[in-house]
């Protein structure tokens, strides 16, 4: 039985890994300390024998028996992680070197979970690995996208010096069930005010653009990284490339939603990304991967999981 640790495991994307991993001869230990996450999303899991979970957080140490470790734990949305951003620079570089440094005295694998933000406001589209991206270093947003920029430096010196073995997605957009419904993410806003035909927050004219993943797509792509039998030698993107403005992705929700919600524009916030689209060329040939399930198909998902999340109170 394989020993796999995720942390964040409690988290909207961990959580789904958690679940899918449940299905093969593994046990997994679900490291989370609930800063940005529900213990409800595991709850169904804390049956399975298979299954532990660890209140701890990465930016202490942990010493543990494991072979695979998922790294997905810090606050990933802009009202998480500006809340405290110490706290978020600390994970990203103390809490990423612990588990570099748990994964080093296991000689185990890591799956790092970087994100689209190390681009920033991008100049080119769609962003490849190679860009090397637009980030304000002092901005509002600095505590995360530099944050896990350096986080990707900490781990390719790693993989350098101690010849370990990790992976690193760069994560974009994704959307599903088990989305926070107060963490400010775009899908997730838009469905919440829609199904209680509440005006539909959009920041700036709504022309900005985002590419959205759907979560299964997202978990299929980071089991197969980890699957692959020789460690990449550069981040790999991994999302949908199908580009939509924020302002038809408002519309199609509200359509798909039966709301009566208008659309409220408000100002944009600082060094918030125009464009997002990756190019997915690499993850296609290395992983023989793309995102299968169509917006529509994952936003009907969505919906129906926040209609059940709130039950009456729609």
């Amino acid at each position: 039985m394989k020993k796999i640790l995720v942390t964040g495991g409690a988290g909207f994307i961990g959580s789904h890994i958690c679940e899918k991993l449940l299905e093969g001869d593994n046990y997994i230990y679900c490291l989370d300390n609930f800063y940005s996450s529900e213990k409800s999303n595991i709850e169904r899991l804390l049956k399975a024998k298979n299954f532990e979970h660890i209140l701890h957080d990465i930016q202490k140490p942990i010493d543990i028996e494991i072979d695979e470790i998922y790294n997905l734990a810090c606050p990933a949305s802009p009202i998480h992680y500006q809340k405290d951003p110490l706290f978020t620079l600390n994970t990203c570089f103390i809490g990423t070197s612990n588990i570099l440094n748990l994964a080093k005295s296991n000689n185990a694998k890591v799956v790092h979970a970087s994100t689209s933000e190390v681009y920033g406001n991008p100049l080119i589209s769609p962003q490849d690995e190679t860009y090397q991206g637009n980030v304000n270093p002092v901005g509002i947003r600095a505590c995360y996208d530099e944050g896990k920029r350096v986080a990707e430096t900490l781990v390719y010196d790693f993989v350098r010096m101690h010849n370990l073995d990790v992976r690193v997605a760069r994560l974009f957009n994704t959307y599903g069930p088990k989305m926070l419904p107060n963490d400010g993410r775009v899908v997730s806003n838009f469905i919440i005010q829609a199904i209680h035909s509440k005006p539909i927050t959009v920041y700036g004219d709504g022309s900005q653009t985002r590419s959205f993943c759907y979560v299964a797509d997202m978990v299929r792509a980071l089991i197969l990284l980890m699957e692959l039998d020789l460690m990449p030698t550069s981040p790999i993107n991994l999302g949908n490339p199908e580009e939509r403005t924020i302002h038809n992705a408002a519309n199609f929700i509200i359509e798909k939603c039966m709301s009566n919600s208008i659309i409220e524009f408000h100002d944009l916030p600082s060094d918030d990304p125009l464009q997002r689209k990756p190019d997915i060329s690499m993850a296609m040939s290395i992983l023989s991967w793309a995102p299968e399930v169509s917006f529509e198909d994952g936003l009907n998902k969505t919906i129906d999981y926040f209609k059940d999340y709130y039950g009456s109170n729609i």
